[in-house]
């Protein structure tokens, strides 16, 4: 009776306490036992995450195990993920002693976004709260919770004062052997290829976010990835190179940046890290989850009406030098105003724009046409090596106010920042102080030469795209990328757009400066398949303005947001087919990655029962270059029948009839 009454306090004393927990000295048994038996159940009991405790009395270490549960079948996903953080003055990675856990706490939430896969958000999962000590009495917190879609956890700091450098994160993911992965290498600008291994012989110091697996059984998928990111971290990248089967978070390499900034964190208390976010479920749950914006802090923007996603006419790709040119600015102007895309964008060299007018010219110019200039910035600072100009002007705050209120006084509705070669501590701070500024300016940002997503969208909703992503622009940087774009094409939706906007700059029927061997069809369905609220649409105007009515028909309308998305079929490296709605229209992209002609059988039962739409149909034709239309009238018991060259695709059009 006594025990009972004392938890029951302990309990009441948890609830009141804020922001940390009373600590209450528990039996070593009690400890042992009742961690051993903390599960984590999503809402629909399809996810679960125990904590688990391993190694010896004085060196014990916690540890998170996932499993997955479908039709009646239970598969472990990752046996094992690691916990802990060093911190300059203490450990918190070995000897943690189990303090007590807080009650569960159901999270529900919904929420709208603006832009991206679904434009109304619905989420739920369970939260425990779990306390532990180190040998010195110092306090930490795991934060777990279980989604529908995934499990996240993150770690915290209470107390108040005192500022501590992260010396390390012990955070590692334990992947079976046998588990199939998708994984790209390193680069400061998120621009790799995807690998496809069947095993975990590949070892590599650094792997960037996301990372797709695919368990031995082939029941069940994951995504590796964090999100929720601040000032107060850096971003993190995975390493398998103290042990193979091991994924560890490591921090940015020293060199990053050309050396500049700390490439380890200094925090303050209390503090909170960003959430460690695993992605569980079918392929369809891999593409259609939120979790990596559902975790984020809310939006901080109080007046949103401003912010509009749209398509936009670019120039560089087929005009590496095109905005020193102001005819060429113009015809890209009249491109836009043609297709009834709302941007076109001024990428770098405007600041020496010539031929008939300068940037401010340009802006007259564009804004007569009923459209809306966006204009680029290098990054600037001694962090990146490209002197490209206009450069610096975004690097400080003052800087940015002078050249915001310029750009608002010409009429620019955002700005493209590139080059920032980094994921230290500083940079982050110097992403998000650029977006806070933007902000009470009503600038509309992308970033570019950047880091991939992390939830950012949300918080800040001018925040519309990000490169991140080996995209059309590789068509200039050599040959390799004419021969892997198409099976890179159908792992990009399973993988980097998963976690957010992906402005890969589809949608090219000519060639810029290496060919591209995709179908006319292919290129078409990118821009369904990419999900980006600045879609740049990359062809020279002859590249558009020569396609048959009907394709540029589909141009004109295709959305750059979406209300909601779903995956059709696929399987990533060999093809993809997505259908996102938009009102009440659905448009369905597919492509072909392999060199080989498939026939795929779309079934429409996602629409509305009782219901018929028209079905306009864009496919491949007799050769690459060549469509294939079709229409008619179908239900939601109906399927269609479509035919993909190698590398081919197609695209369609779902429209309710009245």
């Amino acid at each position: 009776m006594k025990y009972q009454l004392f938890i029951y306090r302990y309990r009441r004393s948890l609830r009141l306490a804020a922001p940390g927990f009373m600590v209450v000295l528990l039996s070593f048994c009690f400890q042992r036992s009742f961690a051993q038996k903390l599960t984590v159940q999503s809402p629909d009991r399809k996810i679960a995450v125990s904590l688990h405790e391993e190694g010896t009395d004085k060196q014990v270490l916690w540890v998170l195990k996932t499993s997955y549960s479908n039709e009646g079948k239970s598969t472990d996903v990752i046996p094992e993920i690691a916990l802990g953080l060093k911190r300059s003055d203490q450990d918190f990675s070995k000897g943690l002693r189990f303090v007590i856990r807080s009650n569960e706490r159901l999270i529900h939430e919904k929420y709208s976004a603006l832009h991206g896969k679904r434009s109304e958000r619905s989420n739920s999962a369970n939260e425990v709260v779990v306390a532990f000590e180190n040998p010195a009495k110092a306090k930490i917190n795991v934060i777990i919770r279980a989604y529908n879609d995934g499990i996240t956890f993150r770690y915290e700091f209470p107390g108040k004062g005192g500022n501590y450098v992260i010396e390390d994160e012990l955070t590692s993911y334990t992947v079976p052997k046998e588990t199939k992965r998708w994984m790209q290498k390193w680069n400061p600008a998120n621009e790799g290829i995807y690998t496809v291994m069947s095993d975990s012989a590949i070892q590599v110091r650094e792997w960037c976010y996301p990372a797709l697996f695919q368990t031995g059984d082939a029941s069940c998928w994951y995504l590796l990835h964090e999100a929720d990111l601040d000032r107060t971290y850096c971003g993190t990248k995975l390493s398998n190179t103290a042990d193979v089967h091991k994924y560890k978070l490591t921090f940015p390499d020293q060199g990053d940046g050309r050396g500049q900034g700390a490439s380890k964190p200094v925090i303050s208390l209390p503090w909170k890290s960003p959430w460690r976010v695993v992605i569980i479920g079918s392929l369809q749950n891999i593409v259609a989850s939120t979790l990596v914006d559902d975790v984020s802090t809310p939006s901080l923007l109080k007046k949103t009406d401003w912010i509009k996603p749209g398509n936009v006419s670019w120039n560089y790709w087929s005009s590496n030098h095109g905005t020193k040119d102001y005819k060429i600015v113009t015809d890209f102007a009249d491109l836009a105003a043609e297709m009834t895309w709302p941007y076109t964008l001024l990428d770098w060299e405007w600041d020496g724009m010539t031929n008939g007018g300068n940037v401010e010219d340009a802006a007259k110019y564009i804004l007569s046409k009923g459209v809306k200039p966006l204009i680029w910035y290098n990054s600037g600072g001694d962090h990146t090596w490209v002197p490209s100009t206009p450069k610096d002007r975004m690097l400080t705050h003052e800087n940015r106010v002078a050249e915001f209120t310029k750009l608002r006084r010409m009429g620019f509705s955002g700005v493209k920042i590139d080059f920032f070669e980094s994921e230290k501590q500083d940079m982050i701070k110097y992403y998000l102080d650029i977006l806070d500024d933007a902000a009470k300016f009503e600038m509309l940002v992308y970033f570019h030469g950047c880091l991939v997503p992390r939830g950012w969208a949300r918080t800040y909703p001018h925040l519309m795209t990000y490169e991140g992503v080996r995209g059309a622009e590789w068509y200039n940087n050599g040959p390799e990328f004419t021969y892997s774009a198409p099976e890179h094409n159908t792992i990009l939706p399973f993988t980097r757009n998963v976690v957010g906007a992906m402005d890969y700059t589809p949608v090219t029927f000519t060639n810029s400066q290496f060919p591209h061997i995709t179908s006319y069809g292919h290129e078409l369905a990118l821009s369904v398949l990419f999900e980006s609220a600045l879609q740049h649409m990359a062809d020279r105007p002859d590249g558009y303005r020569l396609l048959p009515d009907f394709a540029k028909s589909f141009l004109k309308t295709v959305p750059a947001a979406w209300d909601e998305t779903k995956l059709l079929g696929g399987f990533p490296g060999k093809d993809v087919i997505i259908a996102r709605r938009k009102g009440d229209i659905w448009y369905i992209g597919g492509i072909n990655g392999e060199i080989k002609e498939k026939k795929q059988t779309v079934a429409l039962g996602f629409l509305k029962p009782d219901a018929t739409y028209s079905l306009n149909l864009i496919a491949d034709g007799k050769h690459d270059k060549e469509f294939a239309v079709r229409s008619g009238e179908v239900d939601s018991s109906d399927s269609v029948e479509v035919r993909l060259l190698r590398r081919g695709g197609f695209v369609a059009t779902l429209t309710p009839v009245n």
